[in-house]
């Protein structure tokens, strides 16, 4: 395959416009994750659960190729393994150390499985790459009506728990000794995500799961650290790079994954870009004001 092959698989644009329709449903599925993924983010980057999303996401990835091993519902089999592992996460690993040790001993397990299930798995190919990596598919209604109504289970026992959770993330101890119940609300936040990652694998895959829960999140925290402008930033970024990974692979012949993972990193990248020249900016100005005072002349003020 030479370079115009590969470019016209990956931008292909033949009848987009009657191709379009036919992922309304699909769309409105990414906006949703996009919603989901950007406000789990948040709290994932504060409680620095990034490896823990991997971890759940290699579980969540054995328990969708075990149902389509013996015919059941992916979706639902994706999410058992997610909540499993979140419970085995939430109860055995509250400290970042046990954590890690465990996720790192589990992690494996579950891709072991997972690849067993699939050699075993004798349907078409494609199921079995799209657990992997991700695919766009003809959403229908009862699959969208599926996805919706779990999202929003999600974001509201999530609102519910927003504040207790919010200074349980920032400050474990002083919580516990405010009488907040940190235990209780980690275990409750490890099931939410393990729901988050079993969903967002439906569209970005097990392999590239982090690039939804994580990357929109940790971009937003590159331009602000006010917890509402980082929450509306990162669901930005998170919606952005779904819908807009889903409309690029319309008009391509790869899977979505690699357009969804593209723009995010694109995104994080362009952030990170901001908040350097903006410490180089604020260090300068620090210099010149230092020596200005050294020199004894009052800086000229800026316009």
């Amino acid at each position: 395959m030479d370079f115009q092959e590969a470019l016209a698989a990956v931008f292909t644009f033949d009848n987009y416009a009657e191709l379009l329709p036919l992922v309304r449903n699909s769309l409105l599925a990414g906006a949703v994750l996009g919603l989901l993924g950007g406000l789990i983010g948040v709290f994932v980057m504060m409680r620095d659960l990034a490896f823990a999303v991997h971890g759940i996401a290699e579980l969540s990835f054995a328990g969708a190729a075990f149902a389509l091993l013996v015919g059941a519902n992916v979706v639902a089999g994706s999410l058992v393994g997610s909540v499993l592992a979140a419970l085995v996460l939430g109860l055995m690993g509250i400290r970042a150390r046990d954590r890690n040790s465990i996720i790192g001993v589990v992690m494996p397990f579950g891709l072991g499985l997972g690849i067993l299930f699939l050699s075993l798995y004798e349907g078409r190919a494609a199921n079995k790459f799209g657990l992997l990596t991700g695919q766009i598919v003809s959403v229908d209604d009862v699959q969208l009506g599926l996805l919706v109504g779990s999202a929003v289970v999600v974001i509201v026992v999530l609102a519910a728990i927003w504040r207790p959770l919010t200074f349980a993330s920032a400050d474990a101890d002083l919580a516990e000794a405010r009488g907040v119940p940190v235990r209780g609300l980690s275990i409750l936040f490890m099931v939410l995500l393990g729901v988050a990652v079993a969903l967002s694998i439906q569209v970005v895959g097990a392999l590239l799961v982090l690039s939804l829960l994580i990357t929109p999140a940790a971009a937003a925290l590159k331009l602000t650290a006010a917890p509402g402008r980082v929450v509306v930033l990162s669901v930005a970024f998170a919606c952005v790079s779904v819908v807009g990974g889903i409309l690029l692979a319309l008009g391509g012949r790869v899977p979505i994954s690699p357009y969804v993972t593209t723009i995010s990193f694109a995104i994080y990248l362009a952030c990170r870009l901001i908040a350097s020249r903006r410490v180089t900016g604020t260090a300068g100005r620090r210099t010149v004001s230092a020596s200005a005072r050294g020199s004894g002349v009052s800086p000229t003020p800026s316009t």
